[in-house]
Protein backbone atom coordinates (compact mmCIF):
# COMPACT_ATOMS: atom_id res chain seq x y z
CA UNK A 1 0.00 0.00 0.00
CA UNK A 2 1.63 3.05 -1.39
CA UNK A 3 1.04 6.37 -0.59
CA UNK A 4 -1.20 9.00 -2.41
CA UNK A 5 -2.88 12.60 -2.46
CA UNK A 6 -4.83 14.49 -4.70
CA UNK A 7 -7.01 17.79 -3.59
CA UNK A 8 -10.12 17.03 -1.68
CA UNK A 9 -12.29 18.43 -3.76
CA UNK A 10 -12.32 16.32 -6.82
CA UNK A 11 -12.97 12.84 -4.37
CA UNK A 12 -15.62 15.34 -2.52
CA UNK A 13 -17.31 15.52 -6.32
CA UNK A 14 -17.22 12.14 -7.13
CA UNK A 15 -18.86 10.76 -4.13
CA UNK A 16 -21.38 13.27 -3.95
CA UNK A 17 -22.21 11.95 -7.49
CA UNK A 18 -22.38 8.68 -6.18
CA UNK A 19 -24.47 9.67 -3.64
CA UNK A 20 -27.24 10.84 -5.34
CA UNK A 21 -27.05 8.49 -7.79
CA UNK A 22 -27.19 5.48 -5.04
CA UNK A 23 -25.66 2.29 -6.19
CA UNK A 24 -27.46 2.06 -9.39
CA UNK A 25 -24.03 0.88 -10.97
CA UNK A 26 -23.53 -2.50 -9.12
CA UNK A 27 -21.83 -4.61 -11.19
CA UNK A 28 -20.47 -8.39 -10.14
CA UNK A 29 -17.10 -9.93 -10.04
CA UNK A 30 -16.49 -13.17 -11.85
CA UNK A 31 -18.73 -15.62 -10.41
CA UNK A 32 -19.57 -13.53 -7.89
CA UNK A 33 -23.27 -12.70 -7.42
CA UNK A 34 -24.87 -9.27 -7.08
CA UNK A 35 -25.84 -9.22 -3.57
CA UNK A 36 -24.12 -11.18 -0.18
CA UNK A 37 -25.43 -14.06 -0.02
CA UNK A 38 -25.21 -13.82 4.27
CA UNK A 39 -27.46 -10.77 5.96
CA UNK A 40 -25.94 -7.27 5.55
CA UNK A 41 -27.34 -3.45 5.23
CA UNK A 42 -24.90 -1.95 2.85
CA UNK A 43 -25.31 1.50 2.18
CA UNK A 44 -26.34 2.63 -1.09
CA UNK A 45 -24.10 6.45 -0.39
CA UNK A 46 -20.93 5.00 -1.04
CA UNK A 47 -20.98 4.27 -5.02
CA UNK A 48 -19.53 1.92 -6.91
CA UNK A 49 -15.79 1.35 -7.06
CA UNK A 50 -13.42 -0.48 -10.56
CA UNK A 51 -11.51 -3.28 -9.70
CA UNK A 52 -8.82 -5.17 -11.67
CA UNK A 53 -9.68 -9.18 -11.22
CA UNK A 54 -7.05 -11.20 -13.12
CA UNK A 55 -6.97 -8.71 -15.94
CA UNK A 56 -10.37 -7.81 -16.38
CA UNK A 57 -11.83 -4.90 -15.15
CA UNK A 58 -15.24 -5.05 -12.69
CA UNK A 59 -17.34 -2.96 -10.89
CA UNK A 60 -18.73 -3.36 -7.77
CA UNK A 61 -20.65 -1.12 -4.95
CA UNK A 62 -17.67 -0.14 -2.77
CA UNK A 63 -18.68 -1.32 0.38
CA UNK A 64 -19.43 -5.05 -1.01
CA UNK A 65 -15.91 -4.85 -2.35
CA UNK A 66 -14.80 -3.65 1.02
CA UNK A 67 -15.98 -7.02 2.93
CA UNK A 68 -13.80 -8.74 0.16
CA UNK A 69 -10.80 -6.71 1.11
CA UNK A 70 -10.95 -7.77 4.97
CA UNK A 71 -12.09 -11.45 3.96
CA UNK A 72 -8.59 -11.37 2.98
CA UNK A 73 -6.94 -9.14 4.56
CA UNK A 74 -7.93 -10.29 8.43
CA UNK A 75 -9.25 -13.63 9.67
CA UNK A 76 -12.49 -13.95 10.05
CA UNK A 77 -11.83 -15.30 14.24
CA UNK A 78 -10.91 -12.04 15.12
CA UNK A 79 -12.60 -9.64 17.36
CA UNK A 80 -15.35 -7.64 16.13
CA UNK A 81 -13.98 -4.05 17.15
CA UNK A 82 -10.44 -4.99 15.04
CA UNK A 83 -12.47 -6.42 11.96
CA UNK A 84 -14.00 -2.69 12.47
CA UNK A 85 -10.63 -0.56 12.85
CA UNK A 86 -9.63 -3.18 9.29
CA UNK A 87 -12.51 -1.63 7.77
CA UNK A 88 -12.29 1.70 8.25
CA UNK A 89 -8.24 1.48 7.44
CA UNK A 90 -9.09 -0.51 4.13
CA UNK A 91 -12.10 2.09 2.78
CA UNK A 92 -9.65 5.10 3.56
CA UNK A 93 -6.84 3.08 1.48
CA UNK A 94 -9.70 2.48 -1.11
CA UNK A 95 -11.40 6.27 -1.27
CA UNK A 96 -7.70 7.27 -1.67
CA UNK A 97 -7.28 4.57 -4.74
CA UNK A 98 -9.95 6.50 -6.22
CA UNK A 99 -9.15 9.62 -6.43
CA UNK A 100 -5.16 8.17 -7.61
CA UNK A 101 -5.09 5.36 -9.52
CA UNK A 102 -2.32 2.92 -9.83
CA UNK A 103 -0.17 3.63 -13.27
CA UNK A 104 -0.30 -0.15 -13.50
CA UNK A 105 -4.08 -0.23 -13.66
CA UNK A 106 -5.06 3.40 -15.30
CA UNK A 107 -8.40 1.83 -16.36
CA UNK A 108 -9.22 0.62 -12.57
CA UNK A 109 -9.35 2.17 -9.30
CA UNK A 110 -7.96 -1.02 -7.53
CA UNK A 111 -6.48 -4.11 -8.09
CA UNK A 112 -6.44 -7.22 -6.65
CA UNK A 113 -2.81 -7.73 -6.29
CA UNK A 114 -1.75 -6.96 -2.48
CA UNK A 115 1.61 -5.84 -3.86
CA UNK A 116 0.29 -2.85 -5.66
CA UNK A 117 -3.11 -2.22 -3.73
CA UNK A 118 -5.00 -4.58 -1.14
CA UNK A 119 -5.83 -8.26 -1.35
CA UNK A 120 -9.31 -9.06 -1.81
CA UNK A 121 -11.25 -12.60 -1.50
CA UNK A 122 -14.59 -13.08 -3.53
CA UNK A 123 -17.45 -15.09 -2.03
CA UNK A 124 -16.34 -18.54 -3.99
CA UNK A 125 -12.89 -18.26 -2.37
CA UNK A 126 -14.58 -17.50 1.00
CA UNK A 127 -16.62 -20.35 1.02
CA UNK A 128 -13.70 -22.63 -0.40
CA UNK A 129 -11.72 -21.19 2.80
CA UNK A 130 -14.14 -21.43 5.68
CA UNK A 131 -16.08 -23.76 4.50
CA UNK A 132 -19.23 -24.46 7.28
CA UNK A 133 -18.07 -21.52 9.10
CA UNK A 134 -18.65 -18.78 5.81
CA UNK A 135 -22.52 -18.04 6.90
CA UNK A 136 -21.46 -16.48 10.38
CA UNK A 137 -18.07 -15.21 9.25
CA UNK A 138 -19.56 -13.78 6.62
CA UNK A 139 -22.27 -11.91 8.68
CA UNK A 140 -18.79 -11.11 11.18
CA UNK A 141 -17.35 -9.04 8.08
CA UNK A 142 -20.72 -7.78 6.76
CA UNK A 143 -21.40 -6.08 9.93
CA UNK A 144 -18.10 -4.80 10.28
CA UNK A 145 -18.42 -2.75 7.31
CA UNK A 146 -22.33 -1.67 7.89
CA UNK A 147 -21.52 -0.81 11.27
CA UNK A 148 -18.52 1.55 10.18
CA UNK A 149 -20.61 2.38 6.92
CA UNK A 150 -18.78 5.39 5.11
CA UNK A 151 -16.25 6.12 8.14
CA UNK A 152 -12.65 6.69 7.10
CA UNK A 153 -9.37 8.48 8.28
CA UNK A 154 -8.22 11.86 7.53
CA UNK A 155 -5.95 14.23 8.33
CA UNK A 156 -5.96 18.13 7.23
CA UNK A 157 -9.49 16.85 5.09
CA UNK A 158 -7.58 14.68 3.05
CA UNK A 159 -7.58 10.77 3.40
CA UNK A 160 -4.70 9.37 5.08
CA UNK A 161 -1.97 6.61 3.96
CA UNK A 162 -4.02 3.86 6.34
CA UNK A 163 -1.56 1.25 5.74
CA UNK A 164 -1.26 -1.80 7.76
CA UNK A 165 0.45 -5.15 8.45
CA UNK A 166 0.33 -8.31 9.86
CA UNK A 167 2.14 -8.20 13.37
CA UNK A 168 4.74 -6.00 14.90
CA UNK A 169 7.53 -7.21 17.32
CA UNK A 170 6.39 -4.75 20.27
CA UNK A 171 6.53 -1.42 18.34
CA UNK A 172 5.40 -0.16 14.94
CA UNK A 173 7.68 1.85 12.42
CA UNK A 174 7.69 5.24 11.31
CA UNK A 175 6.78 5.80 7.76
CA UNK A 176 10.10 7.47 7.23
CA UNK A 177 11.91 4.24 7.76
CA UNK A 178 10.30 2.83 4.94
CA UNK A 179 8.67 5.95 3.00
CA UNK A 180 8.31 9.44 3.03
CA UNK A 181 7.45 11.03 7.00
CA UNK A 182 4.29 11.83 7.83
CA UNK A 183 3.15 12.95 10.88
CA UNK A 184 0.15 10.34 11.69
CA UNK A 185 2.47 7.59 10.79
CA UNK A 186 4.82 7.35 13.65
CA UNK A 187 6.45 4.73 15.64
CA UNK A 188 3.70 3.32 18.49
CA UNK A 189 4.31 0.45 20.84
CA UNK A 190 1.81 -2.83 19.52
CA UNK A 191 1.09 -5.60 22.36
CA UNK A 192 1.26 -8.25 20.32
CA UNK A 193 3.45 -11.17 21.13
CA UNK A 194 4.45 -14.55 20.27
CA UNK A 195 1.29 -16.04 22.42
CA UNK A 196 -0.74 -13.62 20.16
CA UNK A 197 0.70 -14.25 16.74
CA UNK A 198 1.28 -17.60 15.13
CA UNK A 199 4.63 -17.61 13.65
CA UNK A 200 5.90 -14.56 15.68
CA UNK A 201 9.11 -14.87 15.56
CA UNK A 202 10.72 -17.02 12.86
CA UNK A 203 14.50 -18.62 11.28
CA UNK A 204 15.75 -18.53 7.96
CA UNK A 205 19.22 -20.62 7.60
CA UNK A 206 21.19 -20.01 3.94
CA UNK A 207 24.16 -21.98 3.52
CA UNK A 208 27.13 -19.42 2.96
CA UNK A 209 27.35 -20.37 -0.27
CA UNK A 210 24.08 -19.41 -1.36
CA UNK A 211 24.50 -16.78 0.90
CA UNK A 212 27.28 -15.11 -1.23
CA UNK A 213 25.65 -15.71 -4.15
CA UNK A 214 22.61 -13.68 -3.27
CA UNK A 215 24.45 -10.82 -1.72
CA UNK A 216 26.64 -11.00 -4.94
CA UNK A 217 22.89 -10.73 -7.17
CA UNK A 218 22.66 -7.16 -5.37
CA UNK A 219 25.97 -5.94 -4.55
CA UNK A 220 28.44 -7.46 -7.21
CA UNK A 221 31.14 -5.32 -5.71
CA UNK A 222 31.16 -7.45 -1.86
CA UNK A 223 34.16 -8.97 -1.09
CA UNK A 224 32.92 -12.16 -0.26
CA UNK A 225 36.22 -13.85 -0.08
CA UNK A 226 37.96 -15.72 2.75
CA UNK A 227 36.13 -17.71 5.67
CA UNK A 228 32.34 -16.83 5.95
CA UNK A 229 33.06 -15.66 9.88
CA UNK A 230 34.65 -12.49 8.40
CA UNK A 231 31.59 -11.47 6.02
CA UNK A 232 29.00 -9.67 8.41
CA UNK A 233 30.46 -5.99 9.51
CA UNK A 234 28.61 -2.94 11.64
CA UNK A 235 24.48 -3.20 11.94
CA UNK A 236 22.29 -0.02 12.42
CA UNK A 237 18.70 -0.33 13.97
CA UNK A 238 15.93 1.92 12.97
CA UNK A 239 13.82 3.83 15.80
CA UNK A 240 11.47 1.62 15.84
CA UNK A 241 14.08 -1.72 16.10
CA UNK A 242 14.33 -2.67 12.56
CA UNK A 243 17.56 -3.02 10.87
CA UNK A 244 18.46 -0.15 9.06
CA UNK A 245 21.23 -0.97 7.27
CA UNK A 246 24.30 -3.93 7.70
CA UNK A 247 27.46 -4.01 6.37
CA UNK A 248 28.49 -7.47 4.29
CA UNK A 249 31.50 -7.69 2.55
CA UNK A 250 32.55 -4.11 3.12
CA UNK A 251 29.03 -3.27 1.50
CA UNK A 252 26.29 -1.38 3.42
CA UNK A 253 23.02 -3.02 2.67
CA UNK A 254 19.56 -1.77 4.10
CA UNK A 255 17.62 -3.93 5.86
CA UNK A 256 14.78 -3.84 3.56
CA UNK A 257 17.23 -5.14 1.05
CA UNK A 258 17.69 -7.93 3.20
CA UNK A 259 14.39 -9.05 3.61
CA UNK A 260 13.41 -8.68 0.10
CA UNK A 261 16.93 -11.09 -0.93
CA UNK A 262 16.31 -14.31 2.19
CA UNK A 263 11.92 -13.58 1.79
CA UNK A 264 12.40 -12.43 5.31
CA UNK A 265 8.68 -11.92 7.31
CA UNK A 266 10.24 -8.89 8.38
CA UNK A 267 12.70 -6.59 8.97
CA UNK A 268 13.41 -6.73 12.44
CA UNK A 269 15.71 -9.62 12.34
CA UNK A 270 19.29 -10.68 13.78
CA UNK A 271 22.02 -12.18 11.48
CA UNK A 272 24.67 -14.31 12.42
CA UNK A 273 27.00 -17.57 11.37
CA UNK A 274 27.20 -20.54 12.58
CA UNK A 275 28.10 -24.19 11.45
CA UNK A 276 28.24 -23.30 7.47
CA UNK A 277 25.09 -21.51 7.72
CA UNK A 278 23.69 -17.93 8.09
CA UNK A 279 20.76 -17.74 10.28
CA UNK A 280 18.37 -14.68 10.63
CA UNK A 281 16.25 -14.47 13.52
CA UNK A 282 12.94 -12.59 12.64
CA UNK A 283 10.45 -10.91 14.67
CA UNK A 284 6.61 -9.50 13.44
CA UNK A 285 5.37 -10.09 9.95
CA UNK A 286 5.00 -7.16 7.34
CA UNK A 287 6.40 -3.62 7.11
CA UNK A 288 5.35 -2.44 10.34
CA UNK A 289 3.85 0.67 9.75
CA UNK A 290 0.79 1.76 10.35
CA UNK A 291 -1.74 -0.69 12.17
CA UNK A 292 -0.57 -4.05 13.21
CA UNK A 293 -3.63 -6.18 12.57
CA UNK A 294 -2.38 -8.75 15.77
CA UNK A 295 -2.10 -5.99 17.46
CA UNK A 296 -5.39 -4.44 16.84
CA UNK A 297 -6.69 -7.59 17.78
CA UNK A 298 -5.08 -7.81 21.13
CA UNK A 299 -6.29 -4.66 21.68
CA UNK A 300 -9.91 -5.26 21.17
CA UNK A 301 -9.99 -8.53 23.14
CA UNK A 302 -8.85 -5.74 25.72
CA UNK A 303 -11.92 -3.94 25.28
CA UNK A 304 -10.91 -0.86 22.94
CA UNK A 305 -13.25 0.11 20.39
CA UNK A 306 -12.41 0.49 16.77
CA UNK A 307 -12.27 4.46 17.26
CA UNK A 308 -9.62 3.65 20.32
CA UNK A 309 -7.60 0.91 18.00
CA UNK A 310 -7.03 3.53 15.01
CA UNK A 311 -6.16 6.31 17.21
CA UNK A 312 -3.30 4.96 18.85
CA UNK A 313 -1.93 3.26 15.39
CA UNK A 314 -2.69 6.67 13.25
CA UNK A 315 -2.41 8.91 15.94
CA UNK A 316 -3.59 12.58 15.14
CA UNK A 317 -5.44 11.19 12.44
CA UNK A 318 -9.28 11.62 12.64
CA UNK A 319 -12.76 9.72 11.60
CA UNK A 320 -14.70 11.29 9.07
CA UNK A 321 -18.19 10.29 7.41
CA UNK A 322 -19.10 10.22 3.58
CA UNK A 323 -22.33 10.28 3.83
CA UNK A 324 -22.46 13.31 6.76
CA UNK A 325 -19.73 14.99 4.32
CA UNK A 326 -21.66 14.37 1.28
CA UNK A 327 -25.02 15.84 3.21
CA UNK A 328 -23.35 18.95 4.17
CA UNK A 329 -22.04 18.87 0.42
CA UNK A 330 -25.68 19.22 -0.39
CA UNK A 331 -27.04 21.44 2.36
CA UNK A 332 -24.52 24.09 0.89
CA UNK A 333 -25.05 24.07 -2.83
CA UNK A 334 -28.97 24.67 -1.88
CA UNK A 335 -27.81 26.93 -0.13
CA UNK A 336 -26.15 28.95 -2.60
CA UNK A 337 -28.51 27.98 -5.29
CA UNK A 338 -31.70 29.94 -2.51
CA UNK A 339 -29.62 32.78 -1.84
CA UNK A 340 -28.46 33.23 -5.78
Amino acid sequence: MKKRSTPLPFLWIILLALALAGSSQSGTARGEPAAPEAPSSLPAFSGSITAKMDGEVHTLPLEEYLIGVVAAEMPASFEQEALKAQAVAARTYLLSRMSHRSGSHPDADVCTDPACCTAWSGQDAQKARWGTDYEANRAKLCRAVSETAGVYLVWQGEPIQAVFHAASAGQTAASGELWNALPYLISVPSPETAADVPNYVSTVAVPAEDFRQTILQAAPQADLSGDASGWLGMQTLTESGRVDTLTIGGVCLSGQTLRTLFSLRSAMFTLEYAGGDFRFTVSGYGHGVGMSQYGANVMARQGADYAAILAHYFPGASLEDVSRKNMEQVASATSLSSSS
